[in-house]
């Protein structure tokens, strides 16, 4: 690896990715004391970046076959997926229709924000591990294998994951404000 692999780690579009990928981590290992009217509000600023700031990748392939080393445990990511759940309480829930499991069924698919916030935590987690190692060799392969991840698997689920939060953001809010005026008419 050379000073091309060098460039290519240190573009802008790789810093910034990385930049925003460490703002997703920190709130979400830092949420657990958040209100679910802060937590979602936060979730829908960070998440639109995170989703532009994968898609601005250039497009790499792996070098080295060697597999790269998860650091989320199972147990950090079931902490990371109750905390969330907790925050979010009957609102963790909703029905998706862009699963693959769809395409065998007229119905669709109960999935858990929590579940997917906590499923693109450990693939961004896993990545920002290995990056911050300096290696340029894992450093190059982490980048790609997190770029591919976000093709195939989470920049789907992130965005799945966004129109969720959307609704519990708005929905609840007109939710509240129906509340208030069946309140006021009543008094």
């Amino acid at each position: 690896m050379g000073t091309e692999v060098k460039s290519v780690l240190m573009n802008k579009n790789v810093v910034e990715f990385a930049t925003v990928a460490v703002e997703f981590c920190n709130f979400l290992e830092h949420s657990e004391s958040r209100s679910r009217k802060d937590f979602v509000a936060v979730a829908l600023k960070i998440l639109p970046l995170l989703y532009l700031k994968a898609s601005m990748l250039e497009p790499m392939e792996i070098e080295d076959e060697m597999e790269l080393e998860d650091t989320v445990t199972e147990d950090t990511y079931n902490v990371m997926r109750i905390t969330i759940a907790g925050i979010l309480g009957e609102q963790d829930d909703y029905l998706d229709v862009f699963v693959q499991e769809m395409k065998y069924s007229d119905k669709p698919v109960l999935k858990t924000i929590s579940e997917d916030l906590a499923d693109i935590y450990q693939d961004i987690s896993n990545f920002l591990s290995i990056f911050k190692l300096g290696l340029e060799t894992t450093m190059h392969d982490s980048l790609a294998q997190v770029q591919q991840n976000f093709e195939l698997y989470w920049g789907q689920t992130l965005v799945n994951t966004m129109r969720a939060l959307h609704d519990v953001c708005y929905n609840q809010r007109a939710d509240e404000e129906e509340d208030s005026s069946l309140q006021t008419d009543f008094e």
